[in-house]
């Protein structure tokens, strides 16, 4: 009898222990993880927003032709516009001053520009950073600062060869979105851009600057059934953790992916 009860209770947990993995099997399934869309994919994103989430997948969009990336990223929880090349000034009627700017990359323009509107029309969250927010607020019908300086009189360094260590204080406005997520009126930030926003695009709203007045973060000028947007000119990707302008920006985002992901 005793060898019989043994037996059976085996029997029981193991009968127990293969529904528990199917189950779990059953949710995964439902419940995939959640996934972000970035326009041009390095290492250092990749690593700050699973710093934040480490379970976030990400898909890097450039290597796929744009009707291809469209149709990923309607699969996809939210958008990461990356920092890189200058925005061709054709874009934003300066074609004049082609010569001043830096390296151009026609195909990632033409590719961002259909994202963002495919990302607004479907209201999927959008983070821009450093070009990031160049290209949305060029996309959304504003312009650009095309050589900080050489076109601004500033004494604020907002480029330099060692791009790692530089570094200025930028300020939010009162009662912004950035207040908000962050908790912190100010933060020293990472910066690394000769470009800037000039003509603010119309449906945007300024919600930080540097010192200089220069534009440093952007938003929805009215956010009222609109997807999330928000973009910021410096890098919190290369931030230490527990910067107030860094990691509450990226989880900030990734939760407005997954109330996005949920329905």
């Amino acid at each position: 009898m005793k060898e019989s009860f043994h037996t059976s209770r085996i029997f029981n947990l193991g009968f127990v222990l293969v529904w528990t993995l199917i189950l779990i099997g059953c949710t995964t399934a439902t419940q995939p993880s959640l996934t972000i869309a970035v326009s041009k994919q390095s290492d250092a994103y990749v690593q700050w927003l699973q710093r934040n989430d480490s379970t976030v997948k990400t898909i890097n969009l450039y290597p796929l032709g744009i009707d291809s990336a469209l149709s990923i990223l309607s699969e996809c929880n939210g958008l990461l516009l990356t920092g890189g090349e200058d925005v061709y000034p054709g874009y934003y009627d300066q074609l004049a001053d082609t010569s001043r700017c830096g390296e151009f990359d026609r195909y990632r323009d033409s590719l961002e520009m259909a994202l963002i509107d495919f990302a607004v029309q479907h209201k999927i969250p959008i983070l821009g950073i450093c070009r990031g927010e160049q290209i949305l607020n060029v996309t959304l019908g504003g312009s650009l600062v095309v050589d900080i300086p050489t076109d601004f009189d500033t004494t604020v360094i907002h480029q330099q060869e060692d791009y790692l260590h530089c570094f200025h204080p930028v300020t939010a406005v009162a009662g912004s979105v950035l207040m908000i997520m962050a908790g912190a009126e100010s933060d020293s930030v990472t910066s690394n851009h000769h470009q800037a926003i000039d003509r603010l695009a119309g449906p945007l709203s300024i919600v930080a600057y540097a010192s200089d007045s220069l534009p440093e973060a952007v938003s929805w000028k009215n956010p009222e059934n609109m997807g999330f947007l928000f973009a910021v000119q410096w890098h919190p990707e290369r931030m230490k953790p527990g910067r107030p302008y860094s990691d509450p920006i990226g989880l900030a985002f990734l939760a407005k992916a997954k109330a996005y992901h949920k329905k």
